[in-house]
């Protein structure tokens, strides 16, 4: 019988959290380093340039990759003839090693799980509870596999129960148009075939565990039904253009997991969950001889890679912008900000609405005519940092809200990553405004550019309060012009037929 120490336990949850908020699986830093290799669209190979550097800054840092640091994911394999010292349940255990991990002083991760999510929505403040899945096996050890999902991708996630002989290829093509950039691609795509509409979703999240190797997949052929799936999604998927960040290019998976079980006769349960830029999971195993250890990364684990603007960038003065300006701004344009700007995201829109519709002012502080809105909620900062992490958050769910705002509190422009909706577009055209698009995955080198920052409104909310930032060089790209033109819709069109014209020539 084998004891594992409660501490031990709780601890390497502790540790192995704060190690993938700011380390990626050298496997994924190998894909995403060829994906970029292989890329021809300049501004997609320019996202990869920033997610890349980006991670390489965060583990020297030990700083998160990602603003948002996830919900937890804990798979427990647990031997049955092991044993736990101490009272404490599973959860209570798990929990205490993600509240040790996210309210750590020297590298505190943000708290995005919030209690009664239809009612109040209050954030628990040190991220707990974990979602964890429990199997009791033969042996004498505790494995472990634990991710730190963000929300983003979790939001992406489909499910589809199909008929027997339909094509899950098909379903999959289909359906990932129809998630936009949000998920912050290139990622892994994660798919759970069989069993019954809750297995396929946990095979579909637990795939995403597994290591990236669609490339030697490639180079020996499949040897079996599972692999040929994965080979044709694979291929299909990265056929249709969508790239990085959704600005078109060869590679919008880097990898296809699969994973399935034996299903009823009269069904094909089918899930999908897509794995972002900032994928985070580590798998370790306890054997009562003390708690995991973690290898620290190596400066040569990541590719030398540079990214620089180019001869044709605008630095852009933001505190005497004008919309005669904004209305020069081109579409896949880069641009530098310099000034201040605002930030706002879901409970602050929210809250905003209300004031509005009861005639209410605006709080004190806060005066959005003339500027841009930044949808953001950072990581607290440490060690003389204006900010933690602080990279953008899909503006998608905004959207609702984006007539009001640029109606009703003059502002002349949004940034965020991932599309924007058409009603949303059309409001942008009609209002003269612009959207702004940041790279998803690159937080840490997004804020290198915060020199300042300030709560003014909304403390109460924690990282969704409403911050002025003062920013200098802030990279963006110019997603939504003033005329209504999206990179979003005309790169993925571009580079669909680009491919396809390739294929053709053979």
């Amino acid at each position: 019988m084998t004891t594992i120490s409660s501490r031990d336990f709780t601890d390497s949850i502790a540790d192995s959290l704060q190690y993938i908020s700011y380390t990626h699986p050298t496997d994924f830093i190998r894909a995403m380093a060829q994906a970029y290799e292989r890329e021809q669209n300049q501004a997609a190979k320019d996202a990869m340039a920033q997610i890349l550097i980006n991670s390489r800054m965060a583990a020297m840092g030990q700083r998160p990759i990602c603003q948002d640091t996830g919900i937890v994911t804990v798979f427990l394999k647990i031997g049955m003839n092991c044993r736990f010292d101490g009272q404490q349940s599973i959860q209570e255990l798990v929990d205490a090693g993600v509240r040790k991990a996210y309210l750590n002083k020297e590298n505190p991760l943000r708290a995005s799980v919030v209690a009664d999510p239809a009612g109040d929505r209050i954030n628990t403040g040190d991220n707990t509870p974990a979602v964890i899945y429990t199997e009791l096996v033969t042996g004498d050890t505790v494995d472990i596999r634990i991710a730190a999902k963000g929300g983003g991708s979790e939001n992406k996630s489909h499910f589809t129960t199909l008929n027997p002989n339909d094509s899950i290829v098909d379903w999959v093509v289909e359906t990932l148009p129809k998630m936009g950039a949000g998920w912050c691609p290139p990622g892994i795509l994660g798919i759970g075939i069989g069993g019954t509409v809750d297995k396929a979703m946990i095979l579909a999240k637990e795939s995403l565990m597994e290591p990236v190797n669609i490339q030697e997949l490639l180079e020996q052929g499949a040897q079996n039904r599972v692999e040929e799936l994965r080979l044709e999604i694979y291929r299909q998927v990265n056929d249709l253009g969508i790239g990085a960040q959704g600005l078109g290019g060869l590679t919008t998976a880097l990898d296809v997991k699969i994973l399935d079980c034996p299903t009823h006769a009269a069904s094909l349960p089918v899930a999908m969950i897509p794995n972002c830029a900032a994928t985070r999971h580590i798998h370790f195993t306890l054997t009562g001889s003390g708690p995991a250890h973690f290898q620290p990364p190596k400066l040569e684990d990541w590719p030398a890679v540079e990214w620089e603007v180019g001869d044709n960038v605008r630095r852009v003065q933001l505190d005497t912008i004008s919309r005669e300006e904004t209305a020069s701004w081109l579409p896949g344009e880069t641009l530098l900000l310099n000034g201040t700007i605002l930030t706002g995201r879901d409970a602050a829109h929210k809250r905003i609405q209300s004031l509005l519709e009861s005639g209410e002012p605006l709080p004190d502080g806060v005066d959005f005519r003339g500027k841009f809105i930044y949808y953001v909620g950072p990581v607290d900062p440490v060690k003389g940092e204006a900010v933690g992490p602080a990279g953008p958050t899909t503006s998608t769910r905004m959207d609702k809200y984006t007539d009001m705002m640029l109606e009703k509190t003059g502002i002349v422009g949004m940034i965020g990553k991932s599309e924007r909706g058409d009603q949303t577009i059309q409001s942008i055209r009609h209002h003269g405004a612009v959207y702004l698009m940041a790279v998803g995955g690159a937080a840490y080198l997004v804020s290198k550019a915060i020199k300042k920052a300030r709560v003014v409104a909304f403390a109460d909310l924690g990282m969704e309060a409403i911050y002025e930032f003062e920013v200098e060089d802030m990279p963006v790209t110019v997603a939504v012009d003033s005329r209504g033109e999206s990179v979003h819709k005309t790169g993925p069109a571009l580079w669909k037929q680009k491919i396809r014209d390739y294929r053709d020539r053979g």
